[in-house]
């Protein structure tokens, strides 16, 4: 078994679990994490949820639940190599985006557009939402009842009043205290993992393409190198070794610019990485600037996208014509979601009620979410 340095999360460190079990016998307590994770219909229905492109316009594209694999490979090489906590590292890599909405980012701006007057939406405390109440597996307690650890580095971000709100949870960010390292490393190979498959998702979808790449550093460097060491090579393999060598960079860079930052640091628990002014774990300055370069390019050129703008702007029409529909009359929801709705009314008010609405509507995958629409609008769609 590897040894983990000083500051990564040590198991018997942890900060616990919100209701206390028995140990495990035969696997460590971020391993129970995952399996929890794994096992979760949350998970499960992140097959049927939008990365980029809506499930129903291919299926070679990513989805949310591809994606999170890739994430969890991708944190786990690095934690490996800063002698980190893989199992936790792949804990919250998986859980990350169990709260998105159908229809990726669309989805989840026209959702916190209809909870403007209930307190918003945001998809990562929708996540932690899930894992803490939303799932339904356990006798003993409600959600999946996680280590403090894997909670925490679900939670990437939190206003402060969300944070008041979240008790030992919320002190980071009202403190201005950092996550664990682990938590920054699942951070950083999300903003990896999509930014690059995007690129080739983008470019099999015909909607961008090699040369706009061109202008960009990070591409440009590694797209030379392989027409030079490959001329023949077709273009869906070359695409594919353009990418994975800049995934490749991303990652090398991003292990030894952290490797010295945590020796010019040096660390001896997660409570100093805690106290840190600024995050350990990060790329060097030319590597970032090249990334942030990758960025920009994919949010003008591909998010922006007609295509992609067209499929947006019914995604959110869809979204909100389901929203407004169930809080005109909560007797539309399915019995179980109604009943809640009805509770939580009852002890909340309206936002109470709104909150369940939002619950239900981000737990749709894409199909179902179009599907539900049929259902309420279609004149002819009577089941």
């Amino acid at each position: 078994m590897q040894q983990l340095a000083p500051y990564a999360a040590h198991e018997d460190r942890s900060r616990g679990r919100r209701h206390a079990e028995p140990p495990p016998r035969y696997r460590s307590e971020y391993q129970r994490d995952r399996d929890r994770i794994v096992h979760s219909t949350a998970f499960r229905r992140l097959e049927y949820k939008t990365q980029v492109f809506v499930n129903h316009e291919g299926d070679l594209f990513r989805t949310r639940l591809t994606h999170s694999i890739e994430v969890a490979q991708i944190g786990r090489s690095i934690a490996r190599a800063l002698r980190l906590n893989e199992d936790l590292t792949e804990a919250i890599a998986l859980a990350h985006d169990l709260g998105h909405t159908p229809f990726g980012h669309a989805g989840q701006d026209a959702l916190n557009q209809c909870m403007k007057d209930y307190g918003g939406f945001e998809h990562n405390l929708q996540s932690l939402r899930v894992v803490d109440t939303i799932e339904e597996k356990y006798a003993d307690f409600e959600g999946l009842n996680l280590t403090f650890e894997t909670r925490e580095g679900i939670l990437k971000h939190c206003s402060p009043r969300h944070a008041r709100q979240l008790g030992e949870l919320g002190r980071r960010f009202l403190d201005h205290q950092q996550p664990s390292l682990e938590a920054q490393l699942a951070n950083l190979a999300d903003e990896i993992a999509y930014n690059n498959h995007d690129i080739d998702d983008g470019i099999r979808a015909r909607l961008i393409h090699i040369e706009q790449l061109e202008d960009l550093e990070l591409f440009r460097q590694h797209h030379q190198a392989v027409r030079g060491q490959y001329p023949r090579l077709g273009e869906r393999r070359a695409v594919h070794e353009i990418v994975r060598r800049m995934i490749n960079q991303l990652v090398c860079d991003l292990i030894e610019t952290s490797r010295r930052r945590l020796q010019d640091c040096a660390p001896t628990s997660i409570e100093q990485v805690r106290q840190q002014k600024h995050m350990l774990i990060g790329f060097s300055e030319q590597v970032a600037q090249g990334n942030q370069q990758l960025k920009r390019f994919l949010r003008e050129n591909l998010y922006s996208h007609y295509r992609v703008y067209r499929m947006s702007n019914k995604a959110k029409r869809i979204i909100r014509d389901l929203f407004n529909a169930f809080m005109d009359d909560i007797r539309l929801l399915p019995r179980e979601h109604a009943e809640r709705a009805r509770r939580a009314e009852r002890q909340q008010g309206e936002a109470g009620r709104a909150r369940i609405v939002s619950d239900y509507i981000a737990g749709m995958t894409d199909r179902y979410a179009i599907t539900e629409h049929q259902r309420l609008f279609e004149p002819l769609r009577l089941t």
